[in-house]
């Protein structure tokens, strides 16, 4: 069954002096933050952008990935630590992103665990939806 997810954002002024606000998205889960060009092209002063937010969404959606497939071949994680960092680049757009992921994955040895996340990566909706993107890089390790 298909799903739907909605954010709303509202924006006020021009792209470089204006300010944004992720007001809601359905779940109820975020709202309430800020942003702004200099957040997302400088430092982010308290304030996210939708490069953080991207972030936020391929380190959950690769970690839920690898979760499901390391399941399937028989050896549930005890536990991933991932991140997701995405480069932003004014006047290019993303321009890269650099998933990093730690596991403890009883039974498993490395080399199996870096393929089980290097087809995570290929396969996870959010690494398809960056498709674009001029690289898409991924470290794995085992925890022991």
């Amino acid at each position: 069954m298909a799903t739907d997810r909605k954010a709303q954002v509202s924006w006020e002024g021009d792209l470089l002096h204006g300010k944004g606000r992720l007001e809601t998205v359905t779940s109820g889960a975020l709202g309430g933050l800020d942003v702004s060009w200099p957040a997302r092209s400088e430092e982010p002063g308290g304030l996210t952008s939708p490069e953080e937010l991207i972030a936020a969404a391929h380190a959950t959606c690769f970690s839920m990935a690898l979760s499901n497939g390391l399941a399937q071949a028989g050896h549930a994680p005890e536990k991933l630590q991932t991140s997701a960092t995405v480069t932003f680049q004014p006047g290019e757009g993303i321009t890269k992103v650099a998933l990093e992921v730690a596991g403890r994955v009883p039974g498993m040895d490395e080399s199996a665990f870096e393929q089980a996340a290097e087809q995570a990566k290929e396969n996870c909706p959010v690494s398809k939806a960056l498709a674009g993107v001029p690289e898409i890089s991924l470290t794995a390790r085992l925890d022991h």
